[in-house]
């Protein structure tokens, strides 16, 4: 049998690890938020309500439809896509939008320049990788939350005139929400913590 204070010693523990976990993952979120290169995605709008977790607008990216045409290694005779995360290099337009210029499943090459940025997303297998085509990446940057009563009125005004994202690209392509935008104008901002 385990002693009393054996099972004091084990809970507190256990509560430390899990803590330390937590901290770390809030840390490392606020680490990119903090010091990761920005960059301002143009967003389409799509369904912002749900009931069970509140107003929020799920984000739909240019970069979200990559022609099969920017991926810059597909490997000879590949007609489908494996579950394989693919960098995707962004440059500013005139617009002052980014937008995707080449991509590469795995690893980029070279490091971006200056003036671009990687994003790293997640590639869903059966994609058809027929240069005609388009894959759909996830980059883990499709919900914002608002606050409540919000989600509507922001929905319906997106349809109208264009809204971005001001998002934080940490050094590995992770990328972090930071702001969303009605034009220039920053509408809500994601605390570091």
């Amino acid at each position: 049998m385990i002693s009393g204070k054996k099972l004091v010693i084990s809970a507190l523990v256990l509560a430390l690890v899990q803590i330390g976990f937590l901290s770390w993952i809030i840390a490392g979120r606020a680490a990119i938020l903090r010091n990761g290169k920005e960059v301002l995605l143009k967003i389409e709008p799509v369904d912002p309500r749900d009931l069970l977790r509140g107003d929020y607008i799920i984000l739909g990216y240019e970069i979200s439809r990559l022609p099969v045409k920017l991926i810059a290694n597909i490997a000879a005779g590949q007609t489908t896509s494996d579950t394989t995360p693919i960098v995707v290099r962004l440059k500013p337009g005139a617009d002052g939008y980014w937008h995707a210029t080449t991509a590469w499943f795995g690893k980029a090459p070279t490091p971006a320049a200056a003036d671009e940025a990687d994003i790293v997303g997640q590639v869903a297998p059966g994609w058809t990788l027929d240069p005609e085509s388009t894959i759909a990446p996830q980059y883990g940057i499709d919900r914002f939350y608002l606050p409540e009563g919000q989600g509507m009125a922001i929905q319906n005004d997106m349809r109208v005139r264009p809204f971005g994202v001001r998002i934080a690209l940490a050094a590995n392509g992770e990328a972090q929400i930071k702001a969303l935008m009605d034009g220039d104008k920053t509408m809500f901002e994601e605390p570091l913590y």
